[in-house]
C-alpha cells in the first residue's frame, strides 16, 4: 500500500491534531503492537527536523490514532511551506500511511 497524500495546515501558537482512522483494502488495520511517528521538515530530505508530532495509537484494535502538536511546539515553527510524512511501525516493519505538504500560519496574537 503507498503512502496517501494529505496536506495540513498549522496555525503556529496553537494545538494541532489529526484523528485518523487507518484501513487497508476498506477493513479497520489492527494498530496493536504497533507505534506511530511523524516528523515536520523544510525539505523532504533536509537533514534537520523543524518539529516531530507527538503520535499516539488511541484504539488500537480499531485502527485509530491521532497525530498532534502542542501549541508550545508550533509556537517555535517559522510560517511557512513544510514536508511531513506519517509511519507505523511494529519491530523491523515500517509503513508510511501519509504524507504531504504542511502549511504553517503565523500567529498573530502572542
Amino acid at each position: 500500500m503507498s503512502a496517501g497524500k494529505f496536506n495540513i495546515t498549522i496555525d503556529q501558537g496553537s494545538d494541532f491534531s489529526l484523528k485518523l482512522t487507518v484501513k487497508e483494502a476498506g477493513v479497520v488495520k489492527n494498530l496493536t503492537g504497533y507505534s506511530a511517528r511523524a516528523q515536520l521538515r523544510t525539505t523532504p530530505t533536509a537533514a534537520a527536523v523543524s518539529a516531530t508530532f507527538t503520535c499516539t495509537v488511541t484504539n488500537a484494535v480499531g485502527g485509530v490514532l491521532t497525530m498532534a502538536m502542542a501549541y508550545g511546539t508550533t509556537a517555535a515553527v517559522s510560517p511557512g511551506k513544510y514536508y511531513y510524512d506519517l509511519e507505523v511501525y511494529t519491530g523491523s516493519v515500517v509503513q508510511r500511511l501519509i504524507q504531504g505538504n504542511a502549511t504553517v500560519r503565523a500567529e498573530v496574537t502572542r
